[in-house]
């Protein structure tokens, strides 16, 4: 089995991927790289098993008729969002709650926020795909799933926030939570790549994002319940570890 991580910036420059090759009950960090294209995204994608990409893969169902009503000057889709309420089902998919239910994290809004950016790329990288290898189901049930880094390394026991950025603080804390993963995980081999990973919270949150689609192809994540099953579908589905570092490993 091969799991790639894509951690998606709106810009190649900030994205990078992550791919491990996993063999005898052990993982070994087979590529890693930065500024990378659709194009190289695709390609990888076709080599593995199954990626775990860190970027929105849909948008809230309420969205689209609240954008149509106000374009085509029908009050009522968007009067039934008056109010902060309202609003929130604008911006937060059903899978945003769940998370922020499961978690206390505050997934950032496709809709309302720079997140958006990213997800429009992610769109047109979901397009690319599904020309070349086919649709890939927004629940993450085929080949493709969405994850969320900080959600994974928090339900693993580990340090979830504060290492992201170029300042002192948040470099010692991204080394430290990397060293904490080691040690969590001893059969995992970064191939000399440590440095590489505790340098770039971009490469970090890719790795996340490679060791929790493993949590997907071995079914150990959280999955959509009847409740969440529609919403998964179309709005997309944040796949959350259902159990510890250590299920990772294996055959």
């Amino acid at each position: 089995m091969r799991t790639l991580g894509v951690d998606l910036a709106a810009s190649t420059k900030k994205t990078a991927v992550a791919v491990l090759a996993w063999a005898g009950g052990a993982a070994t960090l087979e590529h890693l790289a930065l500024d990378v294209s659709d194009e190289e995204i695709v390609r990888l994608f076709g080599d593995s098993s199954i990626m775990g990409v860190d970027c929105p893969v849909g948008w809230p169902d309420a969205l689209l008729p609240f954008l149509a009503g106000h374009l085509n000057f029908d009050p009522h889709p968007v009067l039934d969002h008056d109010g902060i309420a309202g609003r929130r089902l604008l911006a937060y998919r059903d899978t945003d709650r769940f998370v922020t239910g499961r978690t206390g994290l505050i997934p950032l809004s496709v809709s309302a926020d720079r997140l958006a950016h990213p997800a429009m790329r992610c769109a047109v990288i979901q397009a690319k795909i599904a020309r070349d290898v086919g649709p890939q189901p927004r629940d993450g049930s085929g080949r493709l799933a969405e994850v969320y880094p900080a959600a994974s390394l928090k339900l693993w026991g580990l340090l979830a926030r504060g290492y992201k950025g170029r300042g002192t603080t948040e470099t010692e804390r991204l080394a430290l939570i990397l060293d904490a993963l080691t040690s969590a995980a001893p059969w995992l081999d970064l191939a000399g790549s440590a440095n590489q990973l505790a340098a770039s919270d971009d490469l970090f949150d890719a790795l996340i994002a490679s060791l929790t689609a493993r949590a997907v192809a071995l079914g150990r994540t959280l999955l959509p319940d009847d409740g969440h099953a529609q919403a998964a579908r179309t709005e997309g589905w944040i796949h959350l570890p259902a159990g510890g570092l250590s299920e990772l490993g294996g055959p």
